[in-house]
């Protein structure tokens, strides 16, 4: 059950945080089964139809909202590479966020 380490870490970690909502989690859920497919290589390199796919969101504006929130909370570091043709980078944090 060590693959479900990171997935519990994020729970724990976002207890108290008010400003996490369920769309939040299921795009960071989504993230993290499309690395554990990928052999939880850091950073992963993904296009957002790809997660928005594995966490049911139908809309590019909603993945973007919540992949910038995540980041600015501190519970990923997003790197857009602004490009059609070339994935963006996100890395996952090693420990919880201050709120």
């Amino acid at each position: 059950m060590e693959s479900l380490k990171p997935l519990s870490d994020f729970f724990s970690a976002i207890e108290k945080d008010y400003r996490i909502s369920i769309t939040h989690i299921g795009v960071y859920a989504a993230l993290l089964k499309y690395s554990g497919d990928r052999g939880f290589t850091s950073p992963i390199q993904v296009f957002s139809y790809e997660i928005m796919r594995i966490a049911k969101i139908s809309t590019s504006t909603t993945y973007h909202k919540c992949v910038k929130e995540l980041n600015e909370y501190g519970y990923i570091k997003y790197e857009p590479s602004f490009k059609r043709n070339q994935a963006s980078k996100i890395y996952f944090s090693c420990s919880a966020p201050s709120i």
